[in-house]
This record gives C-alpha cells, structure tokens and sequence, in this order.
C-alpha cells in the first residue's frame, strides 16, 4: 500500500463507533451480506437500449450468490431475440458480480442486469420474505400453460381507429364491434398451446379450435354488430 507524505504524517485516531452492514431480507431471513454469496432471491426487472427500441424483462433466481435460473423476454429490434439466446446460456453460473461485469451482447439486457443488481443486493427482491426463497423453475411461472411470453401488441391510428393485435390471452383474430362500432370483444388464438398440440399430432383444424377463445360480448344478443380481422379490415 502507497500513502501519500501527507497521510504518513498524519497521527493515528482510533476507530469508534462501527456497527457494520445493516442486514437486508432474504428468503425471510434478515442477513448481514459482505459476500456475493452471502446473496440470494429471485426478481424480475426491465432494461431499455441507447436508442430505446427495444426493452428486455429479465428474472433471476439467485442462491448463494450464484445464478441458477434466468428468463430472458426481449421486445423490440430484431437482433434482440438472438441476444437474450446468448445471454441465456451466458447468465447461467455466474455470480452476480461476474454478471453485472459480463457483456450480455444487447445493451437493454446489460440495464436489465444493472437494474436487476441494484435491487438483489438491496434485499428488494420478490422473494424476500418468501421462507427458503422460491424454487428453481419458479422463473418459467410468469409464462404460463404454452410457456410463451405476456405481450400486448396494439396499434391505432386517428382515422381508423384501435387494432388489437395481441394479448395476454393470444394472437387476436378477430375484433367485434357494437352499433357505435366501438370494441365490444375479441376472439383469440392460445399460440403457446396451438403449437403443443400441433407436437402431439393433433390435426391442424382440430388444434385450432380447441385453443381459439373469446372475450367480452362477440354475439349479436349481446350487442355485437359485426366483427373484423384486425389485421386486414
């Protein structure tokens, strides 16, 4: 250690009062982490790029400091899907502290990871007062029956009005309108499930039913008037 002439000159003063680290909730535990491994919870964040085109939800299931679980959603530009394929694998093993110094190839996954980071080694996660944390697989929960991702995708214009192309619920089919010809209800389509019974040989027509649904008032007693395809009317 290098101290400069002005400190070497300096008389010593004795340490006083010292309590150290105020201890953080963990999996309803309270702890005094000094460690990255004294770390551990699950969360979810979101990070955005520079030119903000895109935006990644990201959620991990730390343990002991170490990455066990990571879910990487990415809407946006189209080399961000590539990205989070290779921060999946990237992620995984890693401590936190390697994460958050490890390029994660898209710059809205690296905020996320900066975002995700401020709130672990804070004791703000999910899972905080959750005894013994949450397990690994816990993170695959927020997806769902079809483990795809919870996205909207809506679009409007002045002159013509709303388009639901996407929902919770699926990929819209179709819109029905009142008299007003405002959206009174929609028919969706369950990709996530369309696809599992495509896997198990289910005939496409036959698959398709199954999985298509509806919501709102989609009947004429009920005040719809007329429906249209969103994507083409």
């Amino acid at each position: 250690m290098i101290y400069s002439k002005e400190v070497e000159e300096m008389c010593t003063v004795a340490q006083g009062v010292n309590h150290g680290c105020a201890p953080i909730p963990e999996e309803a535990k309270w702890v005094k982490a000094k460690e990255v491994k004294d770390i551990s919870g699950l969360t979810h964040g979101i990070g955005w790029c520079a030119p903000q085109q895109g935006a990644c939800k990201l959620s991990l299931n730390v343990k002991d400091g170490i990455i066990e679980e990571a879910l990487v959603e990415t809407i946006g530009c189209s080399g961000m899907t590539h990205s989070a394929a290779m921060a999946s694998e990237i992620l995984i093993g890693k401590t936190l502290l390697e994460a958050l110094n490890t390029d994660l190839v898209c710059d809205a996954i690296n905020t996320a990871m900066r975002e995700l980071f401020l709130q672990i080694v804070y004791g703000r996660t999910q899972s905080a007062f959750s005894e013994g944390g949450l397990m690994i697989g816990a993170g695959l929960e927020d997806l769902g029956k079809g483990l795809i991702s919870q996205t909207g995708t809506l679009y409007g214009t002045k002159v013509k009005g709303t388009r639901y192309l996407q929902l919770t619920e699926g990929y819209i089919t179709k819109m029905y309108l009142d008299k007003d010809d405002q959206v009174c209800g929609y028919e969706f389509v369950h990709m996530g499930k369309f696809m599992d019974a495509i896997k198990k040989g289910v005939p496409a027509d036959e698959a398709l039913k199954s999985v298509t649904g509806t919501y709102g008032r989609t009947k004429a007693e009920d005040g719809a008037v007329k429906s249209i395809d969103p994507r083409k009317e």
